[in-house]
């Protein structure tokens, strides 16, 4: 009977280190939850690489190093974004 207690243990025991938690959190491959639980990729959204100042990302709009910006123009020898 002792023997049958300790198998059944190991057993149990086996299978809890087999199912480790998931990174994925149910969101798939190359996914993770974001903070209101949505499923996000993982990386940067617009395709990899550096976020470059000035420059126009579709679907985000113009970058100018702090926020998304949808329209720019020329404005004292600068941009200016709104």
């Amino acid at each position: 009977m002792r023997k049958v207690i300790l198998a059944a243990l190991a057993a149990s025991a086996a299978l809890t280190a087999v199912a480790p938690a998931s990174a994925a959190e149910g969101c798939g491959p190359g996914g993770h939850r974001g903070p209101y639980g949505h499923c996000r990729p993982n990386g940067p959204a617009w395709g990899g690489g550096p976020v470059v100042v000035d420059r126009f990302y579709p679907g985000r709009g113009y970058w100018d190093g702090h926020r998304y910006w949808g329209h720019r123009r020329q404005w004292h020898g600068g941009w200016h974004y709104y």
